[in-house]
């Protein structure tokens, strides 16, 4: 018998692919009440993050949101409202066409679903019915109306520009979010390590060998074996 794939145990879960989540900082939902204002205290850096986290202070309670291109400390974050404005939250059917906007609901007050990585950013098109909102893929998505998102671009769009320069800074970059640093394609594994590993010729993904009745172009490879009479 031969052993799990990487994948296989990788979901399993275990001590080497579990994320070191006593680490992490929040989850970073956007707030469960309807509307409020708060007051941006701190911007952070979250290990297994892109992006920089906005701590705020809503009044007492203190929350961590996505930091937005352009927000600054001291400065005032409405949830719910008509203000467009860097890292203001409030309902698609209430932002302008062609605003930016990250942390969008997939179903109102499921806490922000898209757009949530550095740099990222989605583009209200059309309001309606149902909101269509171009993606980061350039795909278009339709939303309901009363999901909410926050304004503006995810910050730390840059973080791609500065090389990771050597092998540790990759492997503890991805450390933080449990993502593993190295990926062995499965023809280079043994037989007893993958379905495609082993052999004397690699796994094509398929059969490699032509039929008989093929044209002579086509015959190249394998033939399959001749039926006995």
């Amino acid at each position: 018998m031969g052993k799990r794939l990487i994948t296989q145990r990788r979901g399993k879960g275990g001590p080497h692919y579990r994320s070191p989540s006593h680490r992490h900082v929040d989850d970073v939902r956007l707030p469960s009440f309807d509307e409020g204002t708060g007051t941006i205290k701190d911007l952070i850096q979250a290990p297994g993050r892109t992006s920089p986290l906005a701590v705020i202070d809503f009044g007492g309670v203190t929350d961590y949101q996505l930091a937005a291109a352009g927000m600054k400390v001291g400065q005032k974050i409405q949830v719910g409202g008509d203000r467009i404005a860097p890292g203001c939250i409030t309902m698609l059917s209430r932002i302008p066409e062609g605003t930016a906007i990250h942390n969008i609901e997939s179903k109102p007050g499921d806490g922000g679903k898209y757009a949530k990585t550095a740099g990222s950013s989605a583009t209200v098109v059309t309001r309606g019915e149902r909101v269509m909102v171009l993606m980061p893929s350039g795909a278009m998505k339709d939303f309901n109306p009363s999901c909410r998102a926050a304004v503006g671009v995810v910050a730390g769009g840059g973080r791609g520009d500065k090389p990771l320069a050597k092998a540790g800074k990759n492997y503890l970059t991805l450390r933080s979010r449990s993502t593993a640093n190295k990926k062995v394609s499965g023809v280079a594994m043994n037989a007893v390590d993958h379905p495609h590993g082993g052999g004397s010729h690699p796994h094509v993904g398929g059969p490699n060998c032509q039929k008989r009745t093929a044209s002579p172009g086509q015959k190249v490879g394998f033939l399959p074996k001749k039926k006995r009479k």
